[in-house]
């Protein structure tokens, strides 16, 4: 279930247990604003997940729990190809997260371009996340949709292992390993899944290997260090026009002309990745701490496509560091911080043909080299818990070069303001103010048809915001909404030709949109009785995004509604315990229709999804826990979308989502 955490802010946290339900505001923290915080004191949108929410699905993919949160959209074009967008931050994604900066313990896991490969991440390895939604550059750097701190550090120390399989050939099975000290926590991990995937040419299998270690030296110091290894292959079938994805929703997308069809061509994505860290914290002094991290990325990546077959070698190497400084003096308290983020990275980006799945003649090689700064500062004032005023600015620079020409964008600077005022315990409000900016990545100035775009410029813009939070009934009813307006310029948009991307800035876009979360604690935890606990939660997204001042080549969209965005989207869930041992969960979605091109000439359906899942832990003992989970997905069998490729060439717009599915499996775990 969801649970909100923020006052004044549209925060939320996912848990199971009722006891986390009525904790108070002040007891709630975290820690994405550079130090640890109560969330009520933070002026921003903030969603927190915990363990026990990342475990209410499949866990397969991380989609049906982020989708829960209002603003988060989530897409699946096919097993192992995810989208990700925060409040409809989707235009310029064709596949992977753009606009989108993520951490993964602390570290940039988003690369000097500003690419992130997610799916490289098991999900059973995530033990917490934090989403700060809308532009949030004045601490992290480039972004225009919102910022997502991951952390693979498990609650406790122990032995677990899973194994589960469920429709359409999935299986899955992880063990993770850990042991801690008084000075020293440590754990590995290795998890592995594949499936044949519902549509032809969608089959996908990952091994991804995770460790990370903590050492705590003198009295207040510490180093940590992550690593992970991810070796991850998915089949890609190809979006179908709409006469095939109602006719045959399972096929890959067929040949055409003189375009061969995708099974053909063996078209995927092989990615082997190692990323890792190692972060130092020093306590200077009781009211002075530094951190620095230093962090790199070696990938292999192959990509045969319909047209041609790419590789990419791409190494990335940065460094984080901030200086912290606290003081308290009677009822106030101020922090500060000051820090700097570079990146550099070097892409080799070879194209060849593509020969039923093998390299034919070469027909490009290009070398890009990427350099990105970023130089952050923040003041926080908080009087009596009850006021908190912030103010933050960062400097970006970002510069890239192709063989031998040379291309740096302006400089730009990313403020940020926002104020919480708590007018009593039971109700917070907060005001935020805050610019947002995004560069191109290197595959959009060098999209599939390998010509370098440099006149590609970054995209920019103002948030405003308002949100307010009510707690009632002794924490058992919460409520927490937000407005906001989003001006963006410079929108980077992609366009398509036959089997070839490009991409483009085409003017603007005004985006305003409501969220609303509402979560309650029906029936307390009992300890004894055949209910135990029911929790309910709903979550509503409304958004108007609009174009602006838009046009491609003669056609003008300003006033169109913003492609690939629905109007609204509805999430309610009900988690019911009997015996306090067995748990089931059922959620409903409703999303409405959505634009499939800039012309809104198409669009897809609404559709309802229905999802449950049943958990017994009835074979609990003191030294093992057995936990024992089944589930089913698209209860109601609805044919629908969810990986929409917008503007595609030919109205390829849709990739087919499963029909009906079922999951199960146990977890078992050595105290």
């Amino acid at each position: 279930m969801v649970l909100l955490l923020s006052g004044g802010c549209s925060g939320l946290a996912i848990a199971q247990d009722q006891d986390t339900l009525k904790r108070s505001l002040d007891e709630v923290a975290i820690t994405g604003y550079l130090s640890r915080q109560p969330v009520v004191q933070i002026p921003a949108s903030v969603a927190v997940l915990n363990s026990k929410a990342l475990a209410t699905g499949s866990q397969q993919s991380l989609l049906p729990v982020l989708n829960t949160i209002p603003g988060i959209r989530m897409e699946e074009r096919s097993p192992g190809s995810y989208r990700l967008s925060i409040r409809g931050s989707l235009l310029r994604s064709p596949f992977g997260v753009r606009n989108v900066k993520v951490y993964l313990n602390d570290l940039p896991f988003t690369d000097a371009s500003g690419n992130t490969y997610l799916n490289l991440i098991d999900p059973v390895f995530i033990t917490r996340a934090e989403i700060l939604k809308g532009p949030d550059g004045s601490l992290f750097g480039a972004n225009s949709g919102g910022v997502v701190l991951f952390e693979t550090k498990p609650d406790s120390s122990n032995l677990t292992a899973s194994v589960s399989g469920g429709s359409y050939g999935l299986f899955r099975q992880h063990i993770r390993v850990g042991g801690s000290s008084k000075r020293i926590s440590w754990n590995i991990g290795e998890a592995y899944q594949r499936s044949d995937g519902y549509r032809d040419q969608s089959a996908m299998k990952r091994l991804n290997l995770l460790g990370s270690a903590s050492l705590r030296y003198g009295s207040a110091n510490s180093v940590s260090v992550t690593a992970m290894f991810s070796d991850l292959h998915y089949e890609t079938p190809g979006g179908l026009n709409e006469t095939q994805f109602k006719e045959n929703p399972e096929q890959a997308r067929p040949a055409a002309g003189p375009s061969p069809g995708a099974e053909e061509q063996h078209a995927g994505i092989y990615n082997t990745t190692f990323f890792g860290g190692i972060t130092n914290t020093v306590s200077i002094s009781s009211s002075l701490r530094h951190l620095v991290s230093v962090f790199g990325t070696v990938t292999d990546y192959k990509n045969p496509f319909i047209t041609n077959y790419e590789l990419r070698d791409e190494k990335n190497a940065g460094v984080r560091s901030f200086l912290e400084y606290s003081y308290a003096s009677g009822r106030v308290e101020i922090r500060a911080h000051a820090g700097i983020e570079g990146q550099v990275g070097n892409q080799q980006i070879s194209n060849f043909d593509n020969s039923g799945g093998k390299k034919g003649a070469l027909k490009s090689d290009d070398e890009a080299r990427i350099r990105q700064g970023v130089y952050f500062s923040k003041v926080t004032v908080d009087v009596a818990d009850r006021f908190t005023a912030e103010a933050a600015v960062s400097f970006n620079q970002y510069s890239y070069t192709f063989n031998e020409g040379d291309a740096q964008l302006d400089n730009e600077w990313m403020p940020r303001f926002g104020v919480t005022y708590r007018f009593l315990p039971e109700v917070a409000m907060r005001l935020s103010v805050s610019r947002g900016y995004s560069p191109p990545t290197i595959a959009e100035i060098r999209p599939s048809g390998n010509e370098i775009n440099t006149n590609l410029q970054a995209e920019s813009g103002w948030n405003k915001e308002v949100g307010t939070r009510i707690s009632l009934w002794n924490g058992r009813i919460q409520f927490d909404g937000s407005v906001f307006r989003y001006d963006l310029t410079n929108a980077i948009v992609r366009r398509a030709t036959d089997d070839t991307d490009y991409f483009l800035n085409a003017g603007g876009t005004k985006q305003t949109g409501a969220e609303l979360l509402i979560n309650s604690a029906l029936l307390k935890k009992q300890e004894r009785g055949v209910v135990t606990g029911v929790n309910l939660m709903l979550s509503y997204t409304r958004s108007h995004f609009r174009f602006d001042n838009y046009t491609v080549e003669t056609n003008n969209y300003s006033g169109n509604r913003v492609t690939g965005v629905p109007a609204s989207n509805f999430v309610s869930s009900v988690s019911v315990d009997f015996f306090n041992t067995l748990n089931i969960f059922i959620q409903s979605t409703n999303v409405s229709r959505l634009p499939l091109n800039d012309a809104n000439s198409a669009y897809a359906d609404n559709y309802q999804l229905l999802q449950a899942k049943v958990t017994w832990d009835g074979m609990t003992t003191e030294k093992v826990q057995m936990n024992f989970f089944a589930g089913a997905d698209n209860l109601l069998n609805q044919k629908y979308s969810l990986g929409n490729d917008i503007n595609a060439f030919g109205g390829r717009y849709y990739n087919a989502a499963p029909l009906r599915n079922f999951y199960g499996g146990v977890i078992v775990t050595w105290r």
